[in-house]
């Protein structure tokens, strides 16, 4: 793995556990699955408009397409929107300890689904990170987290895992940076669509505008919402989606501190250990599924 892509790497660890703490913020002042979907609608459109003046058009093919409106659903309204409505009631380091899981139930459905093989190396990675994840949310369960919450983070990064499961086939192999940007684009307003429904049949709309809010949307619309997807796909292009999927490892460490920092959440000892073992548990997954 080469320096840049390295950086590239770390920078995207730092920009996707950031938008957990930020999220946080922006659900104490507005209803969730509205401002996700305001957040999408306008990155999208950002997206696909600077992807046309590079000389990017809509020429994708039907299984492409395909592929892009099932993870624009599945990551950005599934995952997103699941963890955006959790947010209103758990902590943003436990929403990103549970999403960072998502490559060990990655490993788990290639297995159990697709039949694809383990060495000793990755069960035991996977058992780890699994034990890892069930100390915090027992430890945060038994100290009052919302129990509805805890279920609908572990079902956001089940929808993540299957939107990372097509990611090879929707995140397009031709067009270059223009292309990039639009399929990134689509696959944004895709979510977007699907949020604003769900949103004007399950919420009501009520902001409470604040200067806290609106730094923290602008923040979650250029830097988690378009940057680090776009970093993210150039980085799969670059050294494959296993190997960049190994710096999923740094995000517990990542979120529990921007969240500490930001929020002022506490940790404790028993959420330490959980955080350090689900950091070693993904690094020896994605480890022993590297190429050799």
């Amino acid at each position: 793995m080469d320096l840049r892509a390295l950086g590239m790497g770390l920078i995207f660890s730092l920009m996707w556990s950031s938008a957990f703490a930020t999220a946080r913020i922006i659900v104490a002042d507005a209803p969730p699955l509205a401002a996700l979907a305001l957040r999408f609608a306008l990155s999208g459109l950002l997206a696909i408009a600077i992807a046309w003046a590079m000389g990017a058009r809509f020429r994708l093919g039907a299984a492409q397409w395909r592929s892009v409106a099932i993870f624009g659903v599945m990551q950005n309204a599934a995952y997103l929107g699941l963890n955006f409505v959790a947010l209103q009631w758990v902590d943003a380091s436990l929403a990103v300890i549970i999403a960072a899981s998502m490559p060990l139930m990655v490993a788990a459905l290639s297995w159990v689904l697709r039949g694809e093989r383990l060495p000793p190396l990755g069960l035991a990675g996977l058992a780890a990170g699994f034990a890892g994840v069930a100390l915090i949310m027992g430890t945060r369960l038994t100290g009052g987290a919302d129990p509805l919450g805890v279920v609908l983070c572990v079902l956001g990064a089940l929808a993540l895992a299957v939107a990372t499961m097509t990611l090879r086939s929707a995140s397009g192999s031709e067009g270059g940076l223009a292309g990039l940007l639009m399929v990134v684009g689509l696959q944004m307003l895709a979510g977007a669509a699907v949020l604003a429904v769900l949103s004007a049949g399950l919420e009501t709309w009520r902001v409470n505008p604040t200067p806290e809010l609106a730094l923290a949307f602008l923040y979650q619309l250029f830097i988690p919402g378009l940057a680090a997807t776009l970093i993210w796909f150039v980085l799969v292009r670059r050294i494959g989606a296993t190997r960049a999927a190994t710096f999923h490892f740094l995000n517990p460490f990542f979120g529990t501190l921007i969240a500490a920092l930001l929020l002022g959440e506490g940790m404790g000892l028993l959420d330490g250990i959980g955080v350090a073992v689900v950091a070693g548990g993904i690094l020896a997954v994605q480890m022993s599924r590297r190429p050799a």
